[in-house]
């Protein structure tokens, strides 16, 4: 079931006497439990044309770097190869994603998108919302609840969008029917028709057969490793029924305990849009293990809260996206003494005092995914030991979206403004945070064997 209130017409154009249905992915690139796809389909079989997908792969997407695009492009090759098996072309360029839609439009009789919460991303849907000449209908596919049936409003608390979420979300949690095609397009020719978006003979060899070689096609500017994660959809699909059979039971008495590995590690993927939030919630709530309620909360009430804020607040990134109480505490504390001052270089290479700060900063360079209840303390340290709270921001939001594979997410970004005070109260007033909630290494030592992680972690860069 596809329900109107993921739908949505972004312009009001007429349907085009074209030769097919065209689908633009963005957000969401896999051929599972995916509602902009099976939507397209629907409108492609009613229409009895052959549904053609595309998907434009930015160079320049901004903080990104090989790690992500290699991440990215091993999704991409899956959802390919799955896609050409339900008979739907699949068109792959390193091109601007919005000239590659219009251009690509231009014979469709209507394009359907998905819906990511980026601004690069809402600048995309408005550009093409200028240029395309046939409807332009957006499906949201990438969270349980819309983001706008969930709040009409920027939330300043799990608290309130939790109550609004619980009203609607019953609604929402309806498995998705999956449809095949009634015509292939695998055999669709585009010679005959008058369309443009072939430039160079570069953008019909984009191989994702040899991800090594498509890395430098793409001839980007900063190289980082990897990671320990290899992307798409049957990788999520195995981690998250893995994490459901061994680590579901005690997610919620263990999520937070960096020593133990409980966390499903499924924010890469959900970044990526190579799982579906709402196949994973589905799941989940078969279950009667003893920590379902607490993996819904993190999965749907958590999420949905940051892409609430990336939606409503086009700051989500910065500094100016904190509550006044914050802002304006951190600011009047900013010229506090402290005891430690380190440079971006120093933080970036994990050189501190603190053994715990270093291992978190270090799980992240290698792996590309940081222990969550880390990722707090990491954040708040940063603040702590950083002369300006602005500048912090920056560099905590640099290191994040470089290392991170979740990094440049709504997500990550909520994480990062939650340790300046965002979705938080105010608390006692103290040096250099002012109210803003302190966190301290005392506490990871009372709470966790906390040199177990850093054993870990430092096994990782053996």
């Amino acid at each position: 079931m596809i329900q109107e209130d993921r739908v949505k017409n972004l312009n009001l154009k007429t349907m085009n006497d074209g030769n097919y249905v065209l689908y633009w992915i963005q957000a969401s690139p896999r051929s599972h439990y995916n509602h902009a796809l099976e939507y397209a389909i629907l409108k492609a079989n009613s229409l009895k044309k052959p549904l053609i997908a595309y998907f434009g792969i930015a160079k320049h997407f901004p903080n990104s770097n090989s790690r992500h695009y290699q991440f990215l492009l091993e999704g991409l090759k899956e959802t390919m190869e799955n896609l050409e098996k339900k008979g739907i072309k699949t068109i792959i360029l390193q091109k601007d994603p919005v000239k590659g839609a219009v251009e690509l439009s231009e014979n469709a009789i209507l394009t359907v998108t998905d819906m990511g919460y980026l601004n690069i991303q809402r600048e995309w849907r408005e550009k093409a919302v200028k240029m395309l000449k046939c409807p332009l209908i957006q499906v949201e596919t990438n969270v349980v609840v819309p983001v706008e049936s969930a709040s009409s409003k920027e939330d300043y608390s799990a608290g309130t969008i939790r109550r609004k979420i619980q009203k609607v979300l019953e609604f929402f949690m309806v498995p998705l029917k999956e449809n095949r095609v009634d015509i292939s397009s695998l055999e669709f020719s585009f010679k005959d028709l008058d369309v443009n978006y072939i430039n160079s003979p570069e953008d019909m060899t984009f191989n994702l057969n040899n991800i090594s070689k498509s890395l430098e096609k793409l001839k980007l500017n900063e190289i980082v490793h990897p990671g320990a994660y290899e992307g798409g959809t049957s990788n999520a699909l195995k981690l998250f029924h893995s994490f459901i059979d061994n680590k579901l039971e005690k997610f919620a008495e263990l999520r937070n305990d960096p020593s133990e590995d409980y966390l499903s590690n499924m924010s890469p993927y959900l970044h990526f849009g190579q799982i579906s939030p709402l196949y994973m919630a589905l799941e989940v709530s078969k279950t009667k293990s003893p920590g379902k309620e607490a993996f819904l909360e993190e999965l749907i009430i958590r999420r949905e809260l940051s892409m609430n804020l990336s939606h409503y607040n086009h700051n989500y990134n910065r500094f100016e996206c904190l509550p006044d109480w914050a802002k304006k505490t951190l600011l009047e504390h900013r010229n506090d003494s402290r005891q430690y001052n380190y440079t971006i270089e120093e933080l970036e290479n994990a050189r501190t005092h603190d053994p715990y700060w270093n291992a978190a900063q270090k799980e992240m360079v290698i792996t590309g995914k940081m222990h969550g209840y880390m990722r707090m303390y990491w954040g708040k340290k940063i603040l702590e030991w950083t002369d300006d709270p602005r500048s912090a921001y920056d560099i905590a939001i640099y290191l994040n979206d470089k290392y991170e594979i979740d990094g440049r997410d709504p997500n990550g970004y909520t994480g990062v403004a939650w340790c300046f005070g965002k979705h938080d109260r105010a608390w006692k007033e103290r040096k250099i945070f002012g109210k803003v909630r302190y966190m301290n290494d005392k506490g990871l030592k009372r709470k966790f064997k906390i040199e177990k992680y850093v054993d870990r972690v430092n096994k990782l860069g053996n």
